[in-house]
């Protein structure tokens, strides 16, 4: 029979008889954890002497992992406001990733953080200018993380440099984002200084996107693509090498309309006589448009990585559902009627373009098109209606509507609804990860990562911060019902050390010596839940509602360094007042935050 374990040490926290993951996929059991200095001390199946520990958790029943990793957010700009990122801490994030999508705020200036973040990730513009102009006393990359690390951050931050923000930064955003402009070589040096400087910083590597529906904002270079998306192959290789040189990671999206460019990267991971180029792309969907394309995915990935390569989809593990207001909807950029509407601002011009018969012809013509790649599969009886000032129409696809109104086409149906509601008609559909069977098999390929929650983006239109505990909840139904698909231990590594180990972080593992950063879930309440969603306003926003999950039960507890963050649902004291994460940076050892240090960050 276990006993007392004591060896002269006074724990800050001790966790008690809760089945233990340490993040490899080994075995779990259930075991006592004793926490001290930010650090797990002890984890042993013999009781722990509480003698002079303030925090005592029973976990009985429960299972204790190691914080998540979210490895796709956009939290650039709300880090600088809401440096806590509540919403990830509440369901057991412990690790977020910044400067995905070729996007960061390390050079940038307000305006052109602006034209870059606004339309694409659906930040309100104003809010980003003023928060980057009001907020940016960094130069470079080891000024940033400090400017980082002296807010009261809640969870740890790790980050890509973005390409779009260095070539923006360098170039301008105007000539930046012109076919017939190429760096000069002055310019294509310091692009490669500062790359090399965030390597040595600790950055995980760069993001860069060559997807053309990802449109500016702003007015002087309003609807472009990113900056980017115009770098010729020259350009790329330079940068990409000091990528291979130092073994850090490429995050990419690939020009789907171009399969040659989707191609290439997949290429480009093969070492051959050089390095291998390690290359996380986005993204391994089970798209509704295309249900075959998927199939497709994996077997690439694993032919790469047999030749050599070191290569990574990634992949969101639950259904891909958006909502949105209106037209105001990122998919509507990947073809010309609906880049035209969102290309105008002005709310009378806009309306006056959806009333135009010229103009419905061509979006009636382009929603019917089959030909080429798409994300959105451009049905609108698969569209359904959730809220709308006319409250008969709430429950029925615009399908439906146009049918009920004499048999008119549902793109007119649509479009109607949008000049009648304008942004009061809100309404949602499904765009991929739809069929749970598709998804079982992708959560256990092994060249698949667990990513793509854009948190902190698109505020209005999804909401994915839950989504490694509707993984947990996929995983756990389907042992229930006889069918497993993977191990609950399989799982926990996917969403924890399996991310850490590959991009080279002091994160996801729940080991003697490792910092106490881990999350207490009650798998009892992996229910419906984790389905709903709610609002919160977002102060630095100007009070914007923004979609959230809400499954506060689910999880029991949260801590970072050691420190208890959530509680029962609810943030302690500390957070947003003291910092309780750090800056991650690749390849290096991470020490836990002292209570002192959390206090200089502090805010009053």
């Amino acid at each position: 029979m276990p006993g007392l374990f004591y060896d002269g040490v006074t724990y800050d926290t001790i966790i008690c008889n809760g089945r233990w993951f340490d993040g490899t996929g080994a075995p779990s059991a259930v075991a006592n954890i004793g926490i001290r200095n930010g650090h797990i001390a002890a984890i042993t199946e013999d009781d722990l002497d509480p003698t002079g520990c303030s925090d005592v958790v029973d976990a009985a029943g429960k299972w204790v992992l190691p914080g998540m990793l979210d490895i796709h957010t956009h939290y650039d700009v709300e880090v600088l406001d809401g440096p806590a990122l509540t919403e990830s801490l509440r369901h057991g994030v412990t690790t977020v990733m910044l400067g995905s999508c070729s996007l960061s705020t390390v050079h940038v200036g307000g305006t052109d953080a602006g034209d870059i973040f606004g339309r694409v990730e659906a930040i309100p513009r104003d809010h980003v200018i003023d928060a980057v102009e009001r907020n940016k006393t960094w130069t470079n990359c080891e000024e940033y993380i400090a400017a980082l690390e002296a807010r009261p951050l809640g969870p740890n931050v790790a980050a890509f440099i973005g390409h779009s923000d260095m070539r923006a930064a360098t170039m301008g955003l105007d000539r930046a984002t012109r076919k017939d402009v190429r760096p000069t070589r002055t310019e294509q040096a310091q692009m490669e200084r500062w790359l090399a400087d965030a390597l040595k910083a600790g950055f995980v590597g760069m993001s860069s996107q060559q997807l053309l529906f990802d449109k500016l904002d702003g007015d002087v270079c309003r609807s472009r693509t990113l900056p980017s998306t115009y770098a010729k192959p020259r350009e790329l290789r330079r940068l990409k090498s000091l990528l291979r040189r130092t073994g850090r990671v490429l995050q990419s999206g690939p020009d789907i309309q171009n399969p040659l460019n989707l191609v290439s990267q997949l290429v480009q991971s093969l070492g051959l006589i050089r390095n291998p180029l390690k290359t996380s792309l986005l993204s391994a969907a089970d798209v509704k448009s295309n249900p075959y394309s998927i199939h497709a995915l994996g077997p690439a990935a694993r032919l790469v990585n047999r030749l050599g390569g070191n290569f990574r989809w990634q992949h969101l593990p639950v259904p891909f559902e958006v909502y949105a207001d209106g037209i105001d909807l990122v998919v509507f950029e990947e073809f010309g009627a609906g880049a035209a509407a969102l290309h105008l601002r002005d709310e009378v011009e806009r309306n006056d373009l959806m009333r135009d018969e010229a103009y419905r012809r061509r979006f009636r013509k382009e929603y019917e098109s089959k030909l080429g790649i798409r994300v959105w599969q451009r049905d609108f009886f698969d569209a359904e209606i959730v809220a709308c000032p006319d409250t008969s129409i709430v429950g029925k696809s615009f399908g439906q509507v146009g049918k009920e109104r004499g048999g008119g086409h549902p793109v007119d149906a649509f479009l109607d609804l949008v000049l009648e509601h304008g942004r009061a008609l809100r309404w949602r559909t499904t765009i991929s990860n739809h069929r749970p069977e598709v998804l079982k098999k992708l959560a256990r390929d092994a060249g698949i990562q667990m990513g793509f929650s854009d948190a902190g983006a698109h505020l209005r239109n999804m909401a994915f911060y839950n989504m490694g505990l509707r993984l947990l909840r996929h995983v756990r139904d389907a042992e229930r019902a006889g069918q497993p698909f993977m191990t609950v231990e399989q799982a926990v590594h996917r969403l924890t050390g399996d991310l850490a180990d590959w991009y080279r972080l002091d994160a996801g593992h729940l080991r003697v010596g490792d910092r106490a950063d881990l999350v207490i879930v009650d798998p009892a309440r992996l229910d419906d839940s984790l389905d709903a969603y709610a609002e919160e306003a977002v102060e630095q926003y100007g009070g914007l509602s923004r979609m959230v999950n809400r499954n506060d039960d689910t999880v029991s507890a949260v801590y970072v360094g050691g420190r208890a963050v959530f509680v029962g649902g609810r943030p302690t004291d500390l957070v947003g007042k003291q910092r309780t994460g750090r800056f991650l940076r690749a390849a290096h050892k991470a020490p836990a935050i002292s209570a002192q240090e959390g206090e200089l960050a502090s805010v009053s």
